[in-house]
């Protein structure tokens, strides 16, 4: 299967978990959507649930500038910054990737159907885990540097990750209801406050945050 035809298949299944629900879509309707017979469908993914966990996969990859940078060289990410700039510029980061048209769209779907479609629950357990294992590598490596000290590194990471998570659902519920102004601005400000507590809390002992 060429690139092109996996993305085809890929962004018709959202386009369609979009219009019906996801639980709602079968294969038949992916493969007409791309205009192939559904057998042609199964030559290149098994199962619904398969294109479902491949999609995440794809936009995840495609919405985050550094995906093909390999493992975050610490030492360069930290060179001339506190502590603060540098939770700030990672948060900042993750918070762009999920705001790409197209994952905000997957996430949106999923969100709405984990209690029913375990496939879709099962993408929102892998993106939390995959956020936790990412704090506690950068706080490992914060502690390291001497900019942040933490009486349980693993555990402030779950808290922070989880934190950070429940600020972007916040965000997209603001964005959501009915409220006047301009809610990504509250929902920033609190970020922001957030990260500033944090950074005092866990400050090593004289170091200027």
């Amino acid at each position: 299967m060429t690139a092109n035809r996996k993305e085809e298949i890929l962004l018709a299944t959202l386009e369609l978990a979009a219009e019906k629900g996801l639980g709602n879509v079968t294969t038949g309707m992916i493969a007409e959507r791309v205009g192939m017979k559904k057998p042609s469908l199964y030559n290149h993914f098994s199962s619904k649930q398969e294109i479902v966990k491949a999609m995440y996969q794809y936009l995840r990859a495609g919405a985050n500038p550094f995906a093909a940078e390999g493992p975050v060289d610490y030492a360069r990410l930290f060179q001339g910054k506190t502590a603060l700039e540098v939770l700030t510029l990672v948060v900042n980061n993750y918070w762009s990737m999920n705001r790409d048209a197209h994952l905000l769209q997957l996430y949106k779907v999923i969100y709405s159907e984990r209690t029913r479609e375990p496939v879709a629950a099962q993408i929102l357990v892998e993106e939390t885990e995959h956020m936790i294992l990412a704090t506690k590598q950068l706080f490992y490596a914060l502690q390291v540097h001497g900019l942040l000290h933490f009486r349980d590194p693993d555990m402030s990471a779950v808290t922070f990750a989880l934190t950070i998570h429940g600020l972007m659902d916040y965000e997209n519920d603001l964005a959501g209801g009915e409220r006047d102004g301009h809610p990504e601005e509250q929902a920033a400000h609190l970020l922001a406050e957030y990260l500033q507590w944090f950074c005092a809390e866990n400050a090593v002992k004289g170091a200027v945050q």
